[in-house]
């Protein structure tokens, strides 16, 4: 069964293709203002893990809102970094391509904290694998590492320190502002794993 995987750079996505090893990882360029330094930090990780690559750019920045869009919050946002509906979004777009790919597995790098986003639940996850599994492909949505923190995900993958410096998870440049809420948790992380990493690895 060909597997693959939404692969953004971040921290979470990127320990997954390291944990997982998937044939195919698609990143997309949806008009985020970080999506360079995601689009090349995941083509680092699939150079480095040998796995197929492919990067989709589909414009959608008129229809983000927050801190991802460079846009004024939506009155609905719960957070800053929210977009309506992405992650549907791009499980949608991910799936045009590769269901011509043949893939039957697509993972999603889900964490535990995604909860706070109605599409980070198990629930979400459970909907959209049915929806895309009832039509044409059957293509399967799971999301491994849902019950985990990042900094578990991490220590289960054994995710060597010289890979997870290539995660880029900020919401607002190509070059980190180290004030977002993607910048701030890439320190929160890193504090927590920081006697746990092999720093030589």
């Amino acid at each position: 069964m060909k597997t693959a995987l939404l692969l953004s750079g971040g921290m979470d996505s990127l320990a997954l293709a390291w944990w997982k090893k998937p044939d195919i990882a698609f990143t997309v360029d949806y008009g985020q203002m970080a999506a360079e330094a995601e689009i090349a930090a995941s083509t680092q990780v699939c150079k480095t893990l040998g796995i197929e690559h492919h990067v989709l750019r589909i414009d959608c920045r008129t229809l983000g809102s927050g801190d991802m869009a460079g846009a004024k919050e939506d009155a609905l946002a719960p957070a800053s970094d929210w977009w309506p509906y992405r992650n549907q979004l791009l499980l949608t777009l991910v799936a045009m391509k590769a269901v011509a790919l043949g893939v039957k597995q697509l993972w999603i790098g889900t964490v535990k904290a995604d909860g706070t986003h109605r599409d980070g639940t198990p629930e979400f996850v459970d909907l959209i694998s049915k929806l895309l599994a009832y039509q044409e492909g059957g293509i399967q949505i799971s999301a491994p590492a849902i019950t985990l923190s990042t900094s578990e995900l991490i220590r289960e993958a054994k995710v060597p320190r010289s890979l997870l410096a290539w995660a880029h998870s900020c919401h607002k440049a190509n070059v980190a502002c180290g004030q977002c809420r993607g910048c701030n948790k890439y320190i929160e992380v890193y504090r927590e794993l920081d006697h746990d990493l092999d720093a030589t690895a």
